[in-house]
């Protein structure tokens, strides 16, 4: 984490024409972002807080006042993501936070950036047979202002990712609706989240998919998307098309057919069924199919199976998964994009949304 004066800005002209930053002034505003994100990834370290509940050890940007108080009960609800999280049997012992400024745009007397935070968390030896880190890669946009010293103050931090927090973002409230269009689909039965006193079998044999080259594909372009798809980013997520090319690449064969009927799986270079992409489409296309049936408890997964999620509870599910490990003492491991991640604990998931609702998948 790094706690360093802030360097002077470049002037620019009050009410002139946005212009780019220059490598000094991007230099600061990635100082300042990493100081602020490194703080939020750090509130989760095992010990890491010192009297009180306060991080130590670091110099905080400048920030507006609204912001500040924003920041303070973010870091509040780390901890007590932190605190739930070790009730489910899980800690970090170290974190590891790299920014990039992607863009930066300065106007007038206000700079709009743009950054790419890369984080490691290692998770503390409480498993046997789990793994070391978990990763992830979040982007947010930061606004900034000159202050009278010729420093910047931030004013505003926004998260650009589709998909549900990192471990490291406090969560918002959601507020979209879906409106019911009158059809009945087949929705699937929620998933138990109780986490058991001891390890649960996952009951999973060996059949006609290969379970690891799913994972081993979902695990090979978590961050690096693989260029032989289209990416769906900026169209409602990539979580679901990604989900999907690793359970191809795994065995599972297309339904060929029209691409708006759910009951049909496929992928093509000019377009894709909206199974393939969409969350619910794809939760109604296994159930139709019988692909892959519910499971009683998420605590069931093994690799190559699938987890959905409904964040609000509205009857709409927002988020696809696949499980691309699961440790001896029967803890799945989750890897998705739209907040690119890896191996993100099923315990670290419910501490991050606890009122969700879960879909869990056999595939």
């Amino acid at each position: 984490m790094c706690g360093c004066l802030l360097a002077p800005p470049a002037h620019a002209d009050a009410g002139g024409a946005p212009r780019k930053a220059d490598q000094r002034t991007l230099a600061t505003f990635a100082r300042i972002a990493d100081d602020v994100l490194s703080r939020r990834t750090q509130a989760l370290v095992e010990d890491h807080a010192g009297r009180g509940g306060q991080d130590t050890g670091a110099v905080t940007p400048r920030m507006s006042g609204r912001l500040r108080t924003d920041e303070d009960a973010a870091l509040r609800s780390l901890r007590a993501r932190k605190s739930r999280l070790a009730q489910l049997g899980e800690a970090y012992t170290k974190a590891d936070t790299r920014v990039v400024v992607d863009s930066a745009t300065l106007t007038g007397g206000t700079a709009t950036v743009q950054v790419t935070a890369s984080s490691t968390l290692t998770y503390k030896k409480v498993r046997e047979g789990g793994p070391r880190t978990t990763a992830f890669s979040t982007r947010q946009e930061l606004k900034l202002a000159n202050t009278k010293d010729g420093g910047w103050q931030l004013t505003a931090i926004t998260s650009r990712n589709q998909g549900p927090v990192a471990v490291d973002e406090p969560a918002a409230a959601r507020t979209r609706t879906v409106e019911d269009d009158g059809n009945q689909y087949p929705d699937g039965t929620p998933a138990s989240t109780k986490y058991p006193t001891t390890p649960m079998p996952s009951g999973k044999t060996a059949g006609t998919y290969d379970y690891s080259a799913m994972a081993r594909y979902a695990e090979k372009y978590w961050r690096s998307y693989n260029p032989a798809y289209r990416k769906f980013n900026g169209a409602g997520g990539d979580c679901t098309n990604f989900v999907s090319q690793a359970l191809k690449a795994g065995g599972w064969k297309p339904v060929p057919g029209s691409a708006y009927d759910y009951r049909n799986w496929w992928y093509e270079s000019a377009g894709q069924s909206t199974s393939w992409v969409g969350v619910n489409e794809w939760a109604w296309f296994t159930l139709s199919n019988r692909r892959a049936p519910n499971l009683t408890s998420a605590y069931q997964l093994d690799v190559g199976d699938v987890l959905q999620v409904d964040f609000d509870k509205n009857g709409s599910k927002d988020h696809t998964m696949l499980v691309t490990y699961r440790n001896r003492q029967g803890m799945p491991y989750l890897t998705y994009h739209s907040t690119d991640t890896y191996r993100r604990s099923l315990a670290s998931l419910i501490a991050s949304y606890p009122d969700a609702r879960y879909f869990a998948y056999r595939t």
